[in-house]
């Protein structure tokens, strides 16, 4: 199905193909993005590709035809910005285009007043300060958890392996528990204390920091191999660090 054209806008109504939560919000004033050339139903203007027109008894409309030449374009993207020249605005409109892909009409940004644009900017301005306190308080909060947490793994990681050194566990925690790795650090097991999900990054780290396994994994490219030859290597270093230090 092709979005109504200049030339055959009376097939079917103009709204047919937008999503109901969509009409409800338009109460029904929509203004379509038109990729088809033609001419103003009424003062015989042309339309070109790109060109906004508003459709009355099926018939195709330019803005100020329409009497809606004097309002100002607002594209979508800034959703508060949106909201509060939506609320100044005593006539509005919604622009809508078609998806050749999705085959539905999707919102592009509404049709305002200028003054309605205006007021929503030095609102938007005006609590944009209070907004970017609140992100960096939350980031904070998001910091502080982290840290409480890469501590709680480190002081785990010391209580299942007392002899590893301090600052190893500190940096182990910190390896295996790192934001968006993916890593057994970020599992929900992990963040258990499962004894075997650290000790798998006990293990790993051990492979790569303790034993010849990069050289190995470099010279041959065979990591099963690389990882046969250092195991002895790697349990040696283990049982060192299950055994209490001192």
């Amino acid at each position: 199905m092709n979005p109504p054209s200049t030339s055959s806008l009376g097939q079917k109504p103009a709204t047919a193909d937008i999503a109901p939560a969509e009409r409800k919000k338009a109460a029904d004033l929509v203004i379509f993005l038109t990729r088809r050339l033609g001419k103003c139903a009424e003062c015989g203007a042309d339309l070109f590709d790109g060109s906004m027109i508003h459709l009355e008894n099926s018939r195709p409309l330019c803005l100020d035809c329409a009497d809606l030449g004097h309002l100002e374009f607002l594209p979508s993207g800034d959703t508060a910005l949106t909201r509060r020249a939506t609320k100044h605005s005593p006539l509005r409109a919604v622009v809508v285009e078609w998806s050749r892909t999705r085959h539905h009409y999707e919102r592009q940004g509404i049709l305002v007043t200028s003054a309605a644009i205006e007021q929503a900017e030095r609102e938007c301005l005006a609590d944009a300060d209070i907004r970017e306190r609140q992100r960096q308080r939350a980031a904070r909060r998001r910091d502080s958890v982290e840290s409480t947490y890469l501590a709680e793994v480190a002081a785990a990681l010391c209580a299942h392996y007392p002899g590893c050194p301090p600052e190893e566990a500190k940096e182990i925690a910190n390896w295996t528990c790192r934001k968006y790795s993916g890593r057994v650090g970020r599992s929900a097991a992990a963040k258990q204390f499962d004894p075997q999900a650290l000790k798998l990054a006990v293990i790993s780290h051990i492979r790569h920091v303790h034993t010849r396994y990069d050289d190995l994994l470099m010279l041959h490219g065979d990591r099963q191999n690389a990882r046969e030859e250092v195991r002895s290597a790697i349990d040696q270093v283990l049982q060192q660090w299950e055994r209490q230090s001192g």
